[in-house]
């Protein structure tokens, strides 16, 4: 395998030469010209991670999700490790699993300069270990430190989603959700649905929990024996997530309730499985792409010193599927 002293052999050039040249730092032209075609006729692979060390710097960035089984995480990471090839980095993906200590030790590693920086989604305790000395921007997530904040419009996709269903003919609708203890912007779906309702004078009913899994399944199952066994008083429901949304849809299949003919539902976050995939439930859909994009810039910008608005709140759209008439 090749060596820098290799290249700058062939090259007839000072190693110091051929550092300049990978790192970027001007030489004569036709003193790179010389050295990258060195590189390029012994296939020379600089060490990128070597290189970091001295330069404080590796073009590497860690994406902290909590699970990529679910199609919303999935989408984004995809989106987000597509943006940052476009600009000459890669990604490193923590599938954290919700596990505070994982997220704590890759933000452990950013701190040691061994990544350039954090695009994190967490519901995790971890303030205490993010500083604005770490390049660090959070998605979804409030951190009582200046830290950046990427979003898209939560508050307003609870609105458009209660608007929705009155307008599809709902007179009574509801919302219902499972969400983390930490505070976080997806709680701003429930209050944007809420404000929709009061302002409009319309009846809704609110089931969710913060807190367990199984605590919420019980809680879900009294909701439903309550509104749609016997009778059906809730005609239209906005779930937290598409993924509560189609949780909700199979346990009213399982007592012969139809929807849309009886219950009409709308979820939230509008993900694909894959890029030709097609929206199926009606949902609330967030700006996958355009979050990605916005992330890398921020983080971009807080590892350059640049300007950056520490807080960016993106559009959503309303998406119909067969889930509402």
């Amino acid at each position: 395998m090749a060596t820098m002293k290799d290249v700058a052999k062939e090259a007839g050039v000072a190693v110091g030469t051929v550092s300049k040249v990978i790192n970027n730092i001007p030489v004569k032209p036709e003193t790179k010209v010389l050295v990258e075609e060195a590189i390029k006729k012994l296939k020379y692979e600089p060490n990128v991670y070597a290189r970091g060390l001295k330069i404080n710097k590796t073009n590497t960035v860690a994406v902290i999700l909590p699970t990529i089984w679910h199609p919303f995480f999935s989408e984004l990471a995809y989106n987000i490790e597509k943006c940052l090839r476009e600009v000459g980095m890669k990604m490193i993906l923590c599938n954290s699993e919700k596990n505070q200590q994982s997220e704590i030790e890759y933000i452990s590693m950013a701190k040691q300069n061994k990544m350039d920086g954090i695009i994190a989604i967490t519901y995790s305790n971890i303030d205490e270990y993010v500083s604005e000395k770490i390049p660090f921007v959070s998605i979804d997530r409030y951190f009582s430190k200046d830290i950046t904040y990427i979003s898209s419009d939560n508050f307003q996709g609870g609105k458009l989603a209660a608007e929705k269903l009155i307008e599809a003919g709902c007179k009574n609708i509801a919302y219902i959700g499972r969400g983390s203890k930490i505070d976080n912007a997806t709680r701003k779906r429930k209050e944007g649905f809420i404000s929709y309702c009061t302002e409009n004078n319309i009846n809704y009913s609110i089931c969710e929990l913060l807190g367990s899994a199984n605590e919420f399944e019980i809680l879900l199952d009294e909701f439903i024996e309550e509104n749609f066994k016997e009778k059906i008083k809730i005609d239209g429901v906005f779930a937290v997530t598409d993924r509560h949304a189609l949780d909700f849809i199979k346990r009213l299949e399982n007592i012969n309730v139809n929807v849309p003919k009886d219950v009409q539902v709308i979820g939230f976050d509008g993900s694909r499985s894959f890029s030709q995939d097609e929206f199926k439930i009606s949902t609330i859909r967030q700006p996958v792409e355009l979050m990605a994009k916005k992330s890398v810039e921020a983080l971009i910008n807080i590892i350059e010193d640049k300007p950056l608005e520490k807080k960016v709140i993106l559009p959503i759209n309303f998406i119909k599927g067969y889930t509402t008439k």
